[in-house]
């Protein structure tokens, strides 16, 4: 009864934590840009003494789903959403570069041009800064214009080309902060001149709430089940001490 419990406790384990990224899922249904986690039970080989065709199953992430989300309209001028596959970079905490679809873009007090979430936006000359009290603008190309307060439409002012990418989706790595990252020992991308952004225009996250909803459920019926084998192996390990200690 012991390697029952084992059995139904590993698996329960499992569960709760697949159940905790379908739940990471569905809390950013709503997030602009968020790329759905995918999540899979993997066959994982006992090692011992054991039979060579038992198996444990375990957890796994094996990726994110890189379908484009539905794209809603703002009319905004710092709104961007990417078409069809690329990536808007960024710079993060350490200076390194990391890669999103977040494309909501805000100009900073200091005219630093960033995401919602404060990061620097990259272009083709290291992070943008817009001129104090300008009007900034992104077209379709990536190209961020700049005009003074006041200004006619000539003096508009180029501020830089936005730093888009189309890296291997098998190279890239999800990191907890939900940005993408080139994987261990890949370089990180040169700009790709056939990505295209929409302006005035956000994509939304590309998780389908009604799948993520189905997904939590059968997690938590997974979990009843292998709890319900918890408790069975304890009533057949009590019962079975009640007729040893009978015969005794």
């Amino acid at each position: 009864m012991d390697r029952m419990i084992y059995i139904a406790m590993s698996g329960a384990k499992q569960v709760m934590e697949q159940q905790a990224s379908a739940a990471n899922n569905m809390a950013n249904v709503s997030t602009p840009g968020f790329r759905a986690q995918l999540n899979n039970f993997r066959a994982v080989p006992v090692v011992g003494q054991e039979a060579a065709t038992r198996t444990f199953v375990a957890a796994s992430t094996p990726g994110a789903d890189m379908n484009t989300g539905p794209v809603t309209e703002t009319g905004r001028p710092l709104d961007v959403a990417v078409r069809g596959d690329g990536w808007l970079t960024v710079q993060t905490a350490d200076g390194g570069e990391a890669y999103t679809r977040v494309g909501n873009l805000q100009v900073g007090a200091d005219g630093q041009l960033m995401t919602m979430g404060k990061l620097p936006v990259i272009g083709d000359a290291g992070p943008m800064a817009v001129p104090p009290g300008a009007a900034a603008m992104v077209s379709a190309d990536g190209l961020v214009s700049a005009i003074g307060a006041g200004d006619p439409a000539t003096n508009v002012a180029q501020v830089g080309r936005l730093k888009l990418v189309n890296p291997a989706a098998a190279d890239l790595l999800r990191g907890d902060d939900g940005l993408f990252r080139m994987r261990a020992g890949v370089a990180a991308p040169d700009a790709d001149p056939t990505v295209t952004l929409q302006t005035g225009a956000v994509e939304g996250s590309n998780v389908n709430p009604v799948s993520a909803m189905v997904e939590m459920i059968a997690n938590a019926r997974s979990f009843e089940m292998q709890m319900k084998a918890v408790k069975s192996a304890d009533e057949n390990d009590q019962r079975a001490n009640q007729l040893l200690s009978m015969s005794s």
